[in-house]
């Protein structure tokens, strides 16, 4: 899946209109005003933007005005244009658009300046040339921090609902905490008009478009609702029929000072569900807080349930009203809610299946379309929507995390949102979801492992679901019981952005690491689900994502994902879906489709994008495998349909998704949905199907009956015990290609020479989707680098470092550049897409440099192989490190010799670009290295040579057990590669990564002839 910022708006469903130049340039569209007028005692207006050239096209630390986006298209191209119908001065800010992403513009001010202060003035304003599109724009402004990259962020959103120029008013008390992102992680969450350092604007994704800004200033005098605020405990009171709740009534103030006039809050109960004199007894009257209370003062509110002569019934509602004078009101009224009781669904004791078709027929289509949909928690805000739209799930996007990025935090924030869901009829739990691809890679200090390319490369099946384990248990801890993993895919040309996402090129292979999914859930027929260590996994993407054939992706800037995998009926099921029959029989609990499109050769229906393929979906998984659980979609996945939304909502539920991840446009989805039903175009039998297999899950998962986060586990997260195993993964990933002279592993006692942009780089060795969606260079976690781990094995010792190789290099007995790539994810990481299989120079220059001095290693850090074969020569020893994670030291123990090299290719390395893709298997296949090779520092190779190999195909013809098969088969690799001495040759490697592919799928025996064949061709 993948993260954006939001307003995400697909432009079908309103096309934009583009501005009319020529009517600009007349002056013929009408000039507009909004707000009230001025009062004769408010201060001057104050400009801050005039777009007169005062402020200049510049970033930081300089003042000026900068864009930014998603993906390299997606920042906008603005300037400063004379205008006849300009609303002030001579100038305007022009910009045009084309977003696939994100993108906006922002005005920060000198980060060597004091910060300006905005507290005397009510809000802020401009001139907006408005194209009558609907679509909303986000407004933020900045303030606290360092400077304005170093700030809290605030928002607010206007809608382009005019034509012509119209003066935007947005007052201060508008804006909201901004909930998906901040840069610094918060502050405290107050709005601090006295130290401001700018403002951007957010603009919407969709068709190519233009716009027009000009004069921004601030207005009208300060709102004393800014300097005091009531607020209360919670939003909602659950309580049992009965019980009484107590609702907490704070004002806290800017500053926190001291309240300066009396503020006082009137209450009463009023409306809601419940029946007055009935289901509670209904309070009102007046607190006050005199001039001069602390800030912080608290005061109670007491409701009071009563118990009726119904035995069961729906949960009952009691909104508490709230008038405030002196200061800002709560955002929202807060309710006290009778729990539902007595009704069949609420019985643990009944079987999953009774509970689920009671509470399936209780539901409305509105209830039944909102537990089909699943909203981001940047949308949502504080989660109100989650009970008006009675959403059955949330999730969190890659980078979408919470103030302060900690497990508590996590804990604390999904709770809040459950507590909401408490507000519905039934109250029906949430269940949230994230990407925690390699460890909860989301949350900063959490234990990071290796991505799934060299979980892979570890060929050990056992650890994967240990990997998973780990997991699944800090995921757990910080109250998430859902998690987007693992992928599945097949990985057939490493110019995918995605490729490090997969455990390698072959079935096999990823078959045999989907152990992980146990590690994930437990028992395959989810009976550990309710368990705190244990959490829904995903089976992701089906189908044949990983096959897309370079140059087919129409996304953005994307060159091979989400494009089209063209394949025949055979080489589907061989290579796409055989790991997806395995994950089905493991009981995996959900699966979510690719973004791309399939096209089966010789069906005669052409590219089918995967959400919309109801024979993929509903035959081949649902009917034909037999998959259980539920179909969730990718993020905004149905919007690549062809057709406007509502074809999308139709088309995609009709072929099977059952729910569906609409992060910002949850509210049309579920409109949309209610209103196909309605109109016949979805059956209620097929919704009843979808809202089943959704309740089934949340039932198995303990959520009725434990919907909020247990954290008695938290205290392992990023625990030693954990960290462990992150580094046993690390060092078992670990392939070593080439060992001259056998430079590995070093020794203690060596005087060692470190370089490389990857050596020190925490950042980079995480890879993407860690903090992060697209992650990023440098200390973003909590982890040991490679080099922090090499001084660590060899304590005492001379381990220097100059990471582009300046220093003199003089008197060390060898060399270690750990080289590769900078974190991406996605498409965004695609070959053509601003990246390609090359080391960087500064990284060329330090493998020559450094190897040109002494024995050298060259280790490199990267979620795909890169082409190093001009420099092969002069390298003693290669390591492919893949993107090991937090655990430097699982790299450093294999370097060292604490453990050894084991690790093999998960994919074929190739000499050169131009031979992508290549892959066990094929026809013609001449690689640098190939699939299945890795040295090893373990043992010595056997002696007897061909006879030797002969003996052990005797003995594997014979073998059942598959760990006698795979002993054999290694002890053959060892003997077939230590004939070849490096020297990798096509008559070799073809038969060698055959053998490799036939051990993976069980057959010893042939695996054993290939390797004969192999060592013949040496």
């Amino acid at each position: 899946m993948r993260h954006v910022t939001p307003l995400h708006r697909n432009s079908r469903r309103r096309q934009a209109v583009l501005l009319a130049v020529s009517a600009l340039a007349a002056g013929l569209l009408p000039l507009t005003t909004a707000g009230p007028a001025a009062s004769a005692d408010d201060p001057a207006p104050v400009p801050v933007d005039r777009f007169e050239g005062e402020v200049p096209f510049a970033g930081q630390p300089a003042e000026g005005i900068f864009t930014w986006g998603g993906d390299s298209d997606d920042p906008p191209k603005l300037e400063l244009k004379e205008r006849a119908d300009a609303p002030e001065g001579a100038k305007v800010l022009e910009g045009s658009y084309d977003i696939s992403g994100y993108g906006g513009f922002s005005h920060d001010f000198a980060a060597d300046q004091p910060a300006h202060d905005w507290s005397a003035h009510r809000g802020i304003r401009f001139w907006w040339y408005g194209d009558d599109s609907g679509r909303k724009l986000t407004f933020e402004i900045k303030d606290g921090g360092a400077h304005g990259e170093a700030s809290e962020l605030w928002n607010t959103q206007f809608t382009d609902d005019f034509s012509g120029w119209k003066q935007v008013e947005l007052p201060f008390t508008q804006f909201a905490y901004r909930t998906d992102y901040q840069p610094v992680g918060g502050i405290d969450q107050v709005l601090g008009l006295d130290k401001m350092w700018g403002y951007s604007v957010t603009l919407p994704t969709g068709s190519k478009s233009q716009f027009a800004m000009d004069d921004v200033e601030l207005y009208g005098a300060a709102d004393p609702a800014l300097r005091a605020a009531v607020t209360t405990d919670a939003a909602v009171y659950p309580v049992k029929e009965g019980g009484s709740a107590k609702v907490k009534l704070s004002v806290t103030t800017t500053g926190n000072v001291p309240v300066a006039d009396e503020v006082t809050v009137a209450y009463a109960t009023d409306g809601g569900t419940a029946t007055a004199g009935k289901d509670y007894t209904p309070v009102s009257g007046k607190v006050t807080f005199p001039a001069g209370t602390a800030s912080g003062a608290t005061r109670t509110v007491t409701v009071a349930t009563a118990k009726d002569r119904d035995k069961a019934e729906n949960a009952e509602t009691i909104p508490l009203k709230l008038t405030v004078t002196g200061a800002k009101a709560p955002a929202e009224t807060p309710q006290v809610v009778v729990d539902a009781h007595g009704l069949p669904y609420l019985d643990a004791k009944l079987p999953i299946k009774k509970r689920v078709a009671d509470l399936v027929s209780r539901m409305s289509l509105a209830e039944k379309a909102g537990q089909m949909t699943q909203a981001e928690r940047g949308g949502v805000g504080s989660g109100g929507d989650v009970s008006a739209y009675d959403l059955g799930s949330l999730l969190s996007g890659g980078g979408s995390t919470p103030t302060p990025n900690t497990a508590a935090a996590w804990a604390k924030m999904i709770d809040g949102f459950q507590l909401r869901a408490q507000a519905t009829r039934f109250q029906i739990p949430l269940i949230y979801g994230v990407d925690a691809v390699h460890g909860h890679n989301n949350l900063t200090g959490a234990t990071v492992m290796p991505h799934n390319i060299g979980i892979g490369a570890s060929r050990d099946a056992a650890l994967a679901e240990r990997t998973g384990a780990v997991t699944a248990s800090e995921v757990r801890a910080t109250g998430v019981p859902w998690d987007f993993a693992p992928c599945l895919c097949v990985t057939r040309d490493e110019r995918w952005g995605r490729s490090y996402e997969s455990f390698g090129e072959d079935p096999a292979l990823v078959k045999k690491m989907e152990t992980m999914i146990q590690g994930f859930q437990g028992r395959a027929d989810g009976g550990d689900l309710d368990r705190d260590d244990k959490v829904l996994a995903t089976a992701k993407h089906f189908v044949g994502d990983g096959g897309t054939a370079y140059g087919s992706s129409t996304t953005g800037s994307y060159t091979i994902d989400q494009g089209v995998t063209t394949v025949t009926r055979q080489e589907l099921e061989a290579v796409h879906l055989a790991p997806f029959g395995d994950a089905v029989k493991r009981g995996v609990g959900t699966v979510m489709p690719s973004y791309s499109s399939l096209d089966v050769i010789g069906d005669g229906e052409g590219p089918v994008k995967m959400h919309a393929d109801a024979k993929m979906i509903n035959g081949e998984l649902k009917d034909k495998l037999g998959f259980e659980g539920f179909v969730i979609s990718d993020y905004n996945g149905i919007d690549q349909i062809p057709g406007d939304y509502k074809s999308d909502v139709r088309t995609s539920v009709n072929a099977g998704v059952d729910m569906v991840m609409a992060p910002y446009s949850y509210k049309e989805f579920r409109d949309d949905l209610v209103g196909e039903v309605e109109a016949g175009n979805v059956t209620g039998k097929r919704i009843d199907d979808a809202v089943s297999r959704i309740l089934t899950q949340k039932f198995k998962l303990g959520l009725f009956e434990h919907p909020y986060a247990d954290t008695s586990n938290a205290d392992r997260i990023g625990s030693a015990a954990h960290r462990a195993v992150a580094r046993q993964a690390a060092a078992e990933s670990q392939v070593l290609l080439k060992n001259d002279g056998n430079v590995l592993p070093l020794k203690k006692s060596q005087k060692v020479y470190v370089a490389g942009s990857n050596a020190d780089d925490i950042g980079n060795q995480t890879g993407g989707w860690t903090i992060t969606w697209q992650g990023s260079s440098g200390k973003i976690t909590d982890g040991t680098t490679v080099l922090q781990a090499m001084r660590k094995a060899a304590p005492g010792a001379t381990v220097s470092y100059s990471k582009d190789a300046s220093a003199p290099t003089d008197g060390y007995d060898v060399g270690v550049v750990v080289v590769g790539e900078t974190p991406y994810a996605e498409g965004m990481g695609d070959v053509g897409n601003g990246n390609d299989l090359e080391l960087t120079a500064a990284d060329k220059a330090a493998v020559d440099t450094v190897c040109g001095a002494m024995k050298c290693v060259v280790l490199v850090v990267s979620g795909r192989p890169q082409l190093i074969g001009d420099r092969l020569g002069e390298i003693d020893g290669l390591v492919a490190s893949w993107l090991p994670g937090t655990e430097g030291d699982g790299v450093a123990d294999v370097l060292y010799g604490r453990k050894p090299f084991t690790g093999q290719l998960p994919v074929t390395w190739p000499k050169s670009e131009s031979q992508l893709p290549i892959n066990v298997g094929d026809a013609s296949y001449d690689p640098q290295f190939p699939y299945g090779y890795g040295l090893t520092t373990h043992a010595t190779a056997r002696a007897g040579g061909e006879r030797t190999l002969k003996a052990l195909a005797g003995t594997a013809r014979h073998v059942r057990d598959a760990k006698a098969g795979r002993t054999l088969v290694t002890a053959a690799r060892l003997i077939v590669q230590e004939k070849a001495g490096g020297s990798v040759r096509e008559a070799w490697a073809k038969p060698f990564a055959d053998a490799d592919h036939l051990s993976l799928s069980g057959d010893y025996a042939g695996a054993l002839a290939k390797l004969i064949t192999a060592y013949k061709a040496t």
